[in-house]
């Protein structure tokens, strides 16, 4: 039996309406996070109107997804075809073995590309290049 997957979203809401059963949920604290619905039926828009929107309660099955949300001290559940969740995370990238450049490799790159940037640069860089090869 395959499960269902669920989220639970605490806080305070902005909802923006995108048109089209397209819905934009917007969270700042305590940190952000953003909820954008795709094919939510017509009365998520009474729900949503509300300004304020908190709790949603997202599960995602085969072919739609249940959104709850309290507005308006009330818990309304929402079908749409598809939720998408976007939570950044700060400090993403400071795990990965990134290459990183020393000054010698930084003034290369620089005049790289600023004589791309020149008009001709780039057939002068190609020309460099082969003739570089030919060398080896």
């Amino acid at each position: 039996m395959k499960t269902n997957m669920r989220s639970n979203l605490p806080g305070s809401f902005l909802a923006r309406d995108l048109e089209d059963g397209a819905w934009r949920l917007s969270r700042c604290e305590p940190w952000p996070i953003e909820v954008f619905l795709r094919g939510a039926e017509s009365a998520a828009a009474q729900a949503l109107r509300s300004s304020q929107v908190r709790d949603i309660d997202i599960e995602w099955c085969a072919e739609s997804v249940l959104l709850t949300v309290t507005s308006a001290e009330h818990r309304t559940s929402i079908h749409a075809q598809n939720a998408i969740v976007h939570e950044p995370l700060a400090h993403l990238y400071e795990a990965l073995p990134l290459a990183s450049l020393d000054d010698k490799a930084m003034r290369f790159w620089r005049r790289v590309f600023r004589l791309v940037r020149t008009p001709g640069g780039g057939y002068l860089l190609g020309v460099l290049a082969r003739r570089s090869r030919r060398r080896r």
